[in-house]
């Protein structure tokens, strides 16, 4: 490196020379802990004197060194390697990028939890990042997307630290399904976030905030609203256009944690320093797995575990793979070598069933928490038909399912305690808690929260204040449905219409097609929706 940095210096020096400027000697400097000052000092001394005609040429040698310069910086934290490689301009005098910075700059508490959930995936994105040559600004959305919580799940069914919808996720690969959902996979969701957001890139000619853009509100609306601009004689640009209010809100929200890092002092706001450095390693393990296993062989708890491998919804990990897990980096040597040495019989518990009149395959997979197609590749099944009197080996767990606290199921309870009637629980607020974060743990929106609370969006909680949350019972519902209001009740497959609603509306939100509303709900396609009606949004529900 140091090579190339001096080659930089000649060249400047030649540059300078050719301009007739004084023969002062260039003299050798240490990089990097002297260089950049020196650097600095010497250029501007010497720009004084360069004629208009080769001054450009020496700024952009200038700015080459500069990034040279910033390259070989031995950083230890995280964030500042990010605060000094900042791209995006950030338009601090936008009035909504001023509310947004405002708003972090005021909440502390917030940064703390968001940079304590990012620190075992912050080095990996970044490391990303720099392999495809992206701006490490973007190592800030899943700030804005889900304050770097691996369990975050919308109202809109988006899910991990990069909230990906089921159907965009399955566009990038990310595999579904009732053991593992690779939207919350740290490495996998993270290629993928990428493969998109290097997608929009390309398809919105370059123009990052377009990109961004359509990377919250899908790239068809804002294509449309470009176009919308074009016809009108109106500009194009991001801040011109007409977008969906939390688009409008989306971009700005990034600029904001840019602005706030790259002046922190100014903002009076610290972000708790990240160490440079990989925090895990992914061992494919081979096969099926309990993860209580996983536990003792790596020496770390199971909300541990979970929190690095959060793609894994139950006790286990899919029998159908992936089998990459991630363990840290300190772990890792002593988790392979105990890995290697347990027999294969001892990776899962297995029990046998013996069937009983009447069952049914879904009624003994909900027995032992565990899923129909497992059972019928367990025991080589076919079809759904068993007999009375036969045997069926079944995978389980090596704990009690209460052992297993951040599985889907336990996840969705977490932290709430239960009413008497069976669906309402109520919520403790903790120190530094917020309405967004609450929400999107439990997949419900502020305006359900504050609806059901009778608080306003910019109500202040309290340590200690009690919040009502409604929620279907596990063994009714899917991870993340919710009932929408008290008054509504609506059952576990239907929708009421909301003013405003259109069907591709809302077969946007529950990732189903129109014409499949038109089927199920036995209407037509130019029928007007009424407010208040009742909409059958999946034909059946799955544990998937």
């Amino acid at each position: 490196m140091r090579m190339i940095h001096k080659a930089f210096i000649c060249f400047l020096a030649l540059i300078l020379s050719a301009c007739n400027l004084s023969s002062t000697k260039t003299e050798s400097v240490d990089l990097p802990a002297t260089a950049e000052k020196s650097h600095r000092l010497t250029t501007v001394a010497r720009l004084s004197s360069i004629d208009q005609e080769n001054r450009s040429a020496a700024i952009k040698v200038d700015e080459e060194l500069n990034k040279e310069i910033a390259k070989q910086k031995a950083y230890q934290n995280l964030w500042i390697m990010i605060k000094d490689e900042l791209q995006f301009d950030r338009n601090i005098s936008q009035r909504s990028v001023k509310d947004k910075i405002r708003w972090f700059a005021r909440n502390q508490e917030y940064l703390d939890r968001v940079a304590d959930r990012a620190r075992p995936y912050l080095f990996h994105v970044i490391e990303r990042l720099k392999e495809r040559d992206m701006p490490l600004d973007l190592a800030l959305l899943p700030i804005v997307e889900s304050a770097y919580h691996p369990f975050a799940y919308s109202p809109s069914r988006a899910s991990g630290i990069w909230q990906f919808i089921p159907g965009t996720g399955k566009r990038y690969g990310l595999k579904q399904n009732w053991w593992y959902d690779g939207r919350r996979d740290i490495v996998a969701a993270t290629e993928a976030a990428l493969d998109y957001l290097e997608m929009l890139h390309k398809r919105f000619k370059g123009n990052w905030f377009h990109a961004l853009a359509a990377y919250n509100a899908g790239e068809g609306n804002v294509e449309k609203a470009i176009r919308r601009n074009k016809r009108a004689g109106k500009k194009t640009d991001f801040w011109s256009l007409r977008l969906p209010r939390e688009t409008r809100g989306y971009v700005p929200s990034l600029l904001a944690v840019a602005e706030v890092l790259k002046n922190n002092q100014k903002y009076k706001i610290q972000f708790k320093p990240i160490s440079n450095k990989p925090y895990f390693e992914s061992i494919n393990v081979g096969s099926q797995i309990d993860l209580a296993t996983v536990s003792d062989l790596s020496g770390l708890t199971i909300d541990e575990v979970y929190t690095l491998n959060p793609g894994f919804n139950r006790w286990a990990t899919d029998p159908k793979g992936p089998h990459q897990l991630l363990i840290p980096i300190d772990k890792a040597s002593v988790f392979k070598q105990k890995l290697a040495a347990l027999p294969q019989s001892e990776r899962m518990t297995w029990k046998q069933h013996k069937i009983r009149e009447g069952e049914s395959l879904s009624q003994i997979a909900a027995r032992y928490n565990t899923s129909v197609s497992t059972l019928k590749q367990t025991n080589r099944l076919r079809g759904n038909l068993i007999r009375a009197g036969r045997s069926l080996l079944i995978p389980s767990s090596k704990k009690s399912s209460k052992y297993y606290s951040l599985s889907a199921n336990a996840r969705k309870f977490k932290g709430l305690k239960k009413s008497g009637d069976g669906k309402k629980y109520i919520y403790t607020v903790k120190r530094g808690d917020n309405l967004w974060d609450i929400g999107r743990h439990y997949g419900i929106s502020v305006k359900q929260l504050t609806a059901w609370n009778g608080i306003s969006r910019k109500s202040i909680l309290r340590p200690g204040q009690k919040l009502a949350v409604w929620v279907k019972d596990a063994d009714n519902s899917t991870e993340g449905e919710l009932i929408k209001a008290v008054a509504e009740k609506p059952s576990g497959n239907s929708y009421i219409v909301k003013r405003g609603d259109s069907l591709w509306l809302i077969a946007r939100k529950f990732d189903v097609r129109v014409k499949d509303l038109l089927k199920w709900n036995n209407i037509k396609k130019d029928k007007h929706l009424q407010p208040g009606q009742s909409l059958i949004v999946q034909q059946t529900v799955t544990g998937a």
